[in-house]
Formats: structure tokens, sequence, C-alpha cells
């Protein structure tokens, strides 16, 4: 078999490592950590429930890495070895914060409230560059109209905002005028 032999393609090529497999976890390594944390420490809330905004963000992310991490690879092995890399990393992760507490925070961190008893936390809200109109929009998507219905609005780790109503009296428990 030529060089360019069967199907017109260079085998060796494709089947045969062509970047050091060291450089190539290195790579990927390096990659897959920055990225985790630049999406947990700064774009939180852009990781949550994928919009088109969020998808693009996700697809210039991997578009952007994608050189770094491959150093421009074009062998298979050196592509498998390159996603191997990256399900490694998240399997160690997700393993440190379940055998860790204090990783587990890097990992997966606490809820962050966002409304308390009717009131909006501001504070917390400017951490995450969250406005009044996003709060309200997330509130009305599950059900809750009115700020005074909030008993707890707390941004979750993924991104996502859970909320507790209030408990509403039920009939039997308002009082009965005197008779």
């Amino acid at each position: 078999m030529t060089r360019h032999g069967w199907l017109g393609m260079n085998w060796s090529e494709v089947l045969l490592p062509q970047t050091p497999p060291l450089e190539i976890f290195v790579r990927g390594t390096v990659t897959y950590l920055a990225l985790f944390l630049l999406l947990r420490l700064v774009l939180k809330r852009e990781t949550s429930g994928l919009g088109i905004t969020d998808l693009l963000v996700v697809v210039l992310i991997a578009d952007a890495a994608g050189n770094g991490m491959s150093g421009n690879y074009s062998s298979v092995p050196d592509g498998l070895l390159l996603v191997g890399t990256i399900i490694f990393w998240s399997w160690c992760l997700n393993w440190l914060g379940y055998r860790f507490p204090r990783f587990e925070r890097l990992v997966h961190p606490p809820p962050l409230p966002l409304v308390k008893d009717g009131k909006m936390l501001r504070r917390n809200m400017r951490q995450e560059l969250i406005t009044e109109e996003e709060l309200m929009s997330q509130l009305r998507q599950q059900g809750v109209h009115e700020l005074a219905e909030v008993k707890l609005a707390c941004m979750e780790g993924d991104g996502n905002i859970s909320v507790i109503a209030r408990d509403s009296p039920k009939p039997g428990d308002q009082k009965k005028p005197p008779s």
C-alpha cells in the first residue's frame, strides 16, 4: 500500500499519533482547568440553561480553546487522547468535590440568596450581575408574579434560580369575624 493507498487516505497520518501524548495531556489539562475556573468564577449564569447567547458563549470558548488544547493534531489517537483527558478531569473534579467538602464548594458552589422574605438582596444581585428585570423574568417563569410571594430565591451553583414561595393562607386558616 502506498502513502496515499486505500481510498486515497494517508492512514499513518490518521491512525498514528502525531503529537507526543504527554503534550496532549498537558495541553488538555491546562485548558480544561482554566476554562473550568473561568466558567465557575466568572460566567456562572452563562452555563445554566442554554439560550442563544449562552450557546454562542460556549461555542466561542470551545473554538478559542481548541487550538490551545490540540496543538493542531490530525490523527485519531491524538483526538481520542484529548477527549479522554477532558473526561478524566471532569470525573476527577466531581470525585474531589464528592470526597472533600472544601473542594465541593469550588466544584458545586453553594446557593446565593437573591430574594429573602420578599426583598431583593441587591448586593448579591450585583455580585452575579443580575438586574431586577432579569430576576423578575426568572421569577415569572416559575409562576411567581410579585416579590411579596417569595420566601427565598437563590442562584444555584449551576446558574439556575430556584424559588421557594411563601405559604399562602389556606381557606380554613383564616380568622372568622366574631359573630
